[in-house]
């Protein structure tokens, strides 16, 4: 059809989307039904994936997919069809009419099409209500015979389909009633084509309309999958190129419509049925992941493990192979069908882009003959490189599969990550899935096909935990799969990940006794005791001693460059980066001579590692702090000063290490960055590992309680470690044991600083302040527990009946900064150049917005070069600088 100027053609014709005008194409509108056709083949074809129809299913109670049957997956397609029906209304129809076209007539009142329908739903509008509802034909049929609860599952589920736009549909106190928009206007005739609709949706679906089909699922849980699924179905068949517009009836069209969503899910990677023909099974071990040998202890555990247990946890020391062991059972998990794919959530986004490579190798010899994309899901960085910010081009579905370098679709918006078959980001968009924000039921139900791996799950603070919690419970009642994994989990929070809620009959937290005496490394998973590992033979013994000059940075200095001259590799971690930008200058003005080149530098340019560096930027940092303290690594003496960027994931190997006190699982996993790897050589004074811990300098702990100058992150107002309790546990560790025998001792060293017997000793002997400080901190995560459960999308809430509770609002942007997604992009006028690399540009850097006070970001900031290098700039009254230190405020 010809592309016309002049509106009046598609004046009589009711459209769901149209182009601007005067833009070239066949085709001006795409037609109502035409588009309601696309929605409900997409959800239809969604529906013959096998682990996505287990999914659905399962949210119902129906524990066998074929036992969903195939009238109630067409009474879905139905009302997934049915999604956009608000869009009869002329003042929705009226938005691309142009006012000449309508020869003076004034146009419609302004509409929309979901929170417009509420109004009809809710019989309050009841002149449109009274005709709307009996144009379909059959739903007085549908509300008496299509469920057992006299068609309140009926409503829900036609509910949830109307929410596709991602949040569930307000039904009290949102528009009023307006039923002019629902009365002809000009050619239209809204309960005329209701009409039409609701023959079609009879002709499209047939199945839906047989008398002896079984009831639908009345499950609140069913409804929040079918609206998650409703929404991806909606997203995919609103994709324009692959849903070409068609803007005149046809009958036929649904034959179109179906084949194209066949073609999309099968081109997005969600139908596997063409991979799992050509899967030629598991490989053995040392091919699947590149090594020689046999797996280990844990790794033998882990695959001994049954695979249809829903949730299973790993324990075993930084460096003992975990990541390995969840790829080989998720491997094993995906042949026998139990699971899609994987998506590997990390703490951070650093620890993503580590991991990212090696999944990505594992993924390719998995499945040699038809590799999936695997996905960095995490936003600003590209798959290929994981070096710079790009902008994702769209995916093209006529090459995929045939060109390496494409950008899959789950990677073109964050919240498509979910989708991929294979990913690996943060666990912050996994819990986008829980949590009352835009889409989250379609994150949900895109993640729920695929097996869950949770690294370093110690790692999480009370806010997360409940969030992860809620998360793991729709997941695994969904019939999901889920791994945690740590390399400290102290016995509470095994206790909860296993215990908690509906998951098992309330037992009572191991004593601390017992605690101690419970295996490690070990697996466990629900409904089975905790599984003995044998070791991994990754034994060593350290030698730990405290130093009173965590505030002394010269005195830090001298140690880390004495053990350097020596040729020894040296790690500095400090609790926060401005402790750590302060260590590295003293490092600098100490260095004379050769010491220089002791120093940690990226191409000739001193500097430190830590989390407030440019993407690009970070990415050689990482690189370069991998070259030098690897596997192998180059000869000679190094310091590297950095923070809790270098415990995290990188495969690094120090002789020496100097940190900061902090809790005993922290600082276990920050050793496990010291003689990681046996065969690097190491210089006489060495030889043996050895730790040096900075502890305030009289080792009291007590001042700290106080509000003080410079407390490096530690207890109530350092911000980082506020349990001073957990922190006085592990100083007195360190004085009590002056050698560490790992992993023999992890478990007795983790329960003694975090059980509650452990702390509840300290608190006693500490004096009331203590205690004080005790009450606040109970205070406080119970705060953190009241917002993090308000923040929770309740999946035991019906879409109807309990639609108040479940209502998403003005929470989403605190929500967002909870999980540390309130990074602004600051995006420079002509690009500065990296501090590193003057080839490469930083056209953005992510700034917290705390760090804002309240000011708006422009589009673009003028940044001003320094003479040193780096660049300073503004945003409204707060000033910055960027250079070899990284990003800090310039107050």
């Amino acid at each position: 059809m010809a592309h016309h100027d002049n509106m009046r053609p598609y004046m009589h014709l009711f459209w769901a989307k149209a182009q601007p005008y005067g833009q070239p194409g066949p085709e001006r509108i795409h037609l109502l039904e035409h588009h309601l056709a696309d929605v409900g083949a997409c959800f239809e074809a969604l529906m013959r994936i096998p682990t996505i129809r287990k999914r659905l299913a399962a949210s119902g109670g129906i524990h066998h997919p074929d036992d969903l049957h195939e009238s109630v997956v067409a009474r879905l397609s139905v009302f997934a069809a049915l999604h956009d029906v608000g869009k009869v209304n002329v003042g929705f129809q009226a938005r691309v009419w142009r006012n000449e076209d309508l020869g003076g007539k004034p146009k419609p009142r302004w509409a929309g099409h979901d929170a417009d329908m509420v109004p009809v739903l809710m019989d309050e509008d009841h002149e449109t209500a009274g005709w709307f509802f009996a144009a379909l034909g059959w739903w007085d049929d549908a509300i008496s015979s299509w469920d057992e609860r006299s068609g309140e599952t009926v409503c829900a589920l036609f509910v949830a389909a109307l929410s596709h736009h991602g949040r569930p549909l307000k039904l009290e106190g949102g528009r009023s009633r307006n039923p002019a928009i629902w009365r002809p206007f000009a050619d239209l005739k809204p309960a005329k084509y209701v009409k039409r609709l609701g023959r079609l949706a009879q002709s499209w679906f047939p199945a839906a309309f047989v008398s002896d089909a079984p009831p639908l699922p009345s499950t609140p849980a069913f409804q929040h999958m079918f609206l998650g699924l409703c929404n991806w179905a909606d997203w995919i068949g609103s994709d324009e190129r692959r849903f070409s517009y068609c803007g005149q009836p046809r009958e036929d069209y649904i034959d179109t419509a179906r084949n194209r969503a066949k073609k999309a899910v099968e081109a997005m990677g969600l139908d596997l049925s063409a991979q799992r023909n050509s899967f030629e099974g598991v490989p053995e071990f040392a091919t699947l992941f590149g090594i020689d040998g046999s797996p280990n202890a844990i790794q033998q555990a882990v695959r001994q493990t049954p695979l249809d247990r829903r949730l299973v946890i790993i324990e075993s020391e930084t460096g003992s192979g975990k990541t390995e062991a969840a790829l080989w059972r998720f491997a094993r998990m995906y042949k026998a069908g139990l699971v899609d794919g994987i998506y590997f959530a990390l703490p951070t986004r650093s620890a993503a882009v580590q991991i990212y490579q090696r999944v990505k190798r594992f993924t390719a010899k998995l499945f040699p003959r038809c590799t999936p994309p695997t996905v960095l899901a995490v936003p600003g960085y590209q798959p290929s490189t994981v070096a710079t910010p790009i902008e994702i081009p769209p995916y093209d579905d006529r090459s995929a599969g045939s060109r390496p370098d494409l950008i899959p679709w789950a990677s073109e918006h964050p919240k498509r990550y979910l989708a991929a078959q294979v990913a690996v980001g943060t666990i912050d968009q996994a819990m986008m899935g829980a949590l009352r924000v835009k889409n989250a039921h379609m994150r949900f139900a895109c993640l729920s096909r695929n097996l869950l791996v949770v690294d370093e799950v110690h790692a999480s603070d009370t806010y997360m935990n409940i969030v992860l919690e809620a998360l793991l419970d729709a997941h695994l009642g969904a019939g999901g799969y889920a791994l945690l994994m740590s390399a400290t989990l102290g016995s509470v929070a095994r206790h909860r990940w296993l215990d908690h809620g509906k998951r098992a009959a309330g037992r009572s937290l191991p004593t601390l006794a017992d605690a101690v005496e419970q295996p490690y490394p070990a697996v466990s998973s629900l409904g089975a005791d905790l599984t003995t590992v044998g070791e991994n033979d990754r034994k060593k013994r350290v030698s730990v001693t405290a130093s009173t000059s965590m505030h002394d940075f010269y005195s830090t200095v001298r140690l880390a460059l004495s053990a350097a001259q020596n040729g020894a590799k040296v790690l500095v971690v400090r609790n926060t980066v401005g402790h750590a930008i302060r260590t590295q200058l003293a490092l600098e003005e100490l260095a004379v001579d050769n010491d220089t080149a002791l120093l940690f530098a990226v191409k000739g340019t001193t500097t430190l590692h830590h989390g407030r560096f440019a993407a690009c930027d970070r990415a050689m940092l990482d690189a370069r702090v991998e070259e030098l303290l690897g596997k192998p690594r180059q000869p000679g003496g190094q310091v590297v000063v950095g923070t809790q960027t270098l415990e995290q994931s990188l495969d690094i190997d120090a002789d020496l290490l100097i940190t900061d006190l902090c809790p005993m699982d922290v600082l276990l996993q920050r050793i496990g960055r010291l003689h990681r790897h046996s065969e690097n050589s190491r210089p006489t004074a060495n030889h043996s590992p050895q730790c040096i811990i900075l502890i305030p300098d009289d080792g009291d702990l007590s001042p700290l309680l106080k509000r003080g100058p410079n407390p490096n992150g530690l207890g109530p107002h350092g911000r980082v470690y506020e349990d001073l309790r957990v922190l006085e546990a592990t100083r007195r560790l360190i004085w009590e044991h002056e050698e560490w025998d790992i992993p023999k001792m992890n478990r007795n060293l983790v329960e003694r600083a975090t059980h509650p017997e452990a702390l509840e000793a300290i608190v006693r002997k500490m004096g009331e302040e203590w205690r004080v400080h005790t009450n606040q901190l109970m205070g406080g995560r119970i705060a953190e527990g009241l917002t993090a459960a308000n923040a929770i999308i309740r999946r035991d809430k019906d879409l109807l009946l309990d639609n108040p509770d479940v209502l998403f609002g003005s929470a989403e942007e605190r929500i967002r900064t909870r999980l540390g997604d309130d990074r602004i992009d600051v995006s420079f006028d002509l690009p500065p150049d990296s501090p590193f690399d003057n080839s490469l540009t930083i056209e953005k850097l992510p700034i917290s917005v705390r760090w804002l006070d309240g000011d708006k970001v422009p589009d673009s900031v003028i940044p001003k070069p320094m003479e040193k290098g780096g660049f300073t700039f503004s945003v409204g009254n707060r000033f910055f600088r960027y250079d070899r230190l990284g990003l800090r405020r310039d107050d």
